[in-house]
């Protein structure tokens, strides 16, 4: 937390409603502006910002005895008039810039930009009197929600030992020192505690687009296993770090994706023949499809391939974390919680690395999961086989289009949750940015099949291009010859076969996993976050 200046006090002694008169409140104008004289040769302020003249009371709050508008619209409405500068009924980065400094509030531009561009709708790169009162409100919510989290003991005041838990739980260790410091940075009234106005007022014009604690809620968590391998990596507080809860939580969503994909084998196995066999002259159904592998194989055969998936968890979620960390090194970042771009960026060249170190165990398990019975011995026989009749080239079949679905799989999956997650926040935030298990799993359990869905016409080129020297006389065909014989022949839904599979076996792979990692992080000893 920076030390500001509080906003709102000079607010209070200095500037009044404008519907009050000068002659009430001697060197503040009508109009609402700094103490200045006004330009007998401008126009009325009047007549040229009406849309912040228009006291509309919203009944929320006390009155004004003047105009009867609420306290929180007199509010924003003297600020607006303090901030528009140069009085043209809007506010722009300069505006903000020598406003804010009148009012001896210091902001970089970069904080600046962001607060325009967060409430600007009509992105005309300034502020009118509506999308800044939006802006305030919508800010004003976000910090409610962020101070009713901080006060723990719910008495309507934060004190230092608070300050030092919260930050704790993100992984900040400060003194009680340090946090008395933050403290009176706020504290106006020599308390030492904070009270609600206090808080609001210290951050009322700061962006908040990584408030620690509905971060710290919203976690996207790679707990939610739905058997794919490029969802963006988890990540880990300093803290967790340093005691070394960041490995047990890996080593219990490891072991809850374990269980998951074991559960889920048959309908994976299933989707991964329908991609590879099934076509418009040979439709594969899903009852019939389970009924051909028991014929085959029998009950056991719906668990083929399981093994080298369940077997690859550990290395990929290692090597995921690793050089998640490293990225987020390289590009600068020494946030505990990196922002959307951030995260879109350095998830995915995780992911990109991560695969292309465990790739080889991709196409095992594709061969594996479409062996006859008795082809292969077991996992070692198959790899014996390939590399004696393709050459070690064959392990990295299909791996373009593998990359290329990172892109699509990290970014829908990121914005999808972004946008669920402030969805809740806006319509049902009231008393605390908590959204409870349900919640959690629900947008994360969409955000997931979204990416899915939009990266599924990659994965299936990548399956059958990992399968294709298995089919014996069948063409070893390009990643683009493949893309364009599927939809001349099948269309551009035979881009989706094995959809169905796969989408039912995600609610029952979240909720697996979701019950054995919290089982898990109970028996490793793992810390609730």
């Amino acid at each position: 937390m920076r030390q500001q200046g509080s906003l709102m006090p000079r607010l209070r002694s200095d500037v009044f409603c404008h519907c009050r008169s000068a002659e009430r409140h001697p060197g503040v104008d009508p109009g609402g502006g700094c103490g200045h004289a006004e330009d007998p040769s401008a126009a009325p302020r009047s007549a040229q910002k009406p849309a912040a003249e228009d006291c509309q009371p919203s009944g929320s709050l006390s009155p004004c005895a003047s105009c009867g508008g609420s306290e929180q619209e007199h509010r924003m409405k003297v600020l607006f008039q303090i901030l528009d500068v140069n009085g043209d009924g809007g506010i722009c980065v300069n505006d903000l810039t020598i406003g804010l400094k009148k009012l001896g509030v210091h902001r970089s531009e970069h904080d600046l930009m962001k607060i325009v561009k967060a409430g600007d709708k009509d992105l005309d790169g300034q502020l009118d009197f509506e999308e800044f009162v939006y802006y305030l409100r919508d800010h004003e919510k976000k910090l409610r929600l962020v101070f009713m989290s901080l006060d723990k003991k719910n008495d309507g005041q934060i004190d230092s030992q608070e300050i030092m838990q919260s930050l704790r739980d993100l992984g900040v260790n400060i003194s009680e020192e340090q946090a008395e410091q933050i403290l009176r940075s706020m504290d106006k009234n020599g308390t030492m505690t904070i009270d609600w106005d206090e808080w609001r007022d210290y951050h009322l014009l700061h962006p908040a687009d990584n408030i620690p604690e509905i971060i710290l809620y919203w976690r996207h968590s790679t707990i939610l296993d739905v058997g794919e391998s490029i969802i963006v990596p988890d990540e880990f507080t300093a803290e967790e770090k340093k005691t070394g809860m960041w490995w047990r939580h890996l080593v219990a969503g490891g072991g809850a994706g374990a269980a998951s994909r074991t559960c889920t084998a048959p309908l994976d196995r299933l989707k991964v023949l329908m991609q590879v066999h099934a076509s418009k002259s040979n439709s594969m159904q899903i009852v019939g499809g389970f009924g051909q592998m028991i014929r085959e194989g029998g009950v056991r055969s719906l668990w083929r391939g399981n093994g080298i998936n369940v077997i690859k968890i550990a290395p990929e979620s290692a090597i995921k974390f690793m050089a998640y960390e490293q990225i987020k090194r390289l590009i600068g970042s020494n946030q505990e919680t990196l922002g959307i771009m951030e995260r879109f960026v350095a998830g995915s060249l995780a992911g990109a690395i991560s695969q292309s170190s465990i790739y080889p165990m991709e196409v095992l398990k594709t061969r594996l999961a479409l062996r006859r019975t008795g082809q292969f011995a077991g996992i070692m026989d198959c790899a014996k086989h390939i590399i004696r009749k393709e050459g070690v080239a064959a392990f990295y079949k299909g791996y373009v289009p593998n990359m290329l679905g990172i892109i699509p799989y990290a970014g829908i999956d990121l914005a999808v949750y972004e946008t669920l997650k402030n969805s809740w926040l806006q319509r049902f935030a009231t008393d605390s940015a908590n959204p409870g298990v349900f919640v959690l799993l629900a947008c994360g359990t969409t955000s997931s099949t979204c990416g899915q869905l939009a990266s599924y016409p990659l994965a299936l080129v990548r399956t059958r291009m990992q399968a294709q020297a298995s089919l014996e006389g069948g063409p070893q065909m390009t990643m683009t010859g493949l893309f364009k014989q599927i939809v001349r022949t099948e269309g551009p839904l035979g881009l989706y076969r094995g959809l169905a599979p796969n989408f039912m076996k995600v609610i029952p792979s979240v909720s697996i996993s979701y019950v054995v990692y919290e089982y898990l992080k109970i028996a490793l000893g793992v810390q609730s976050r």
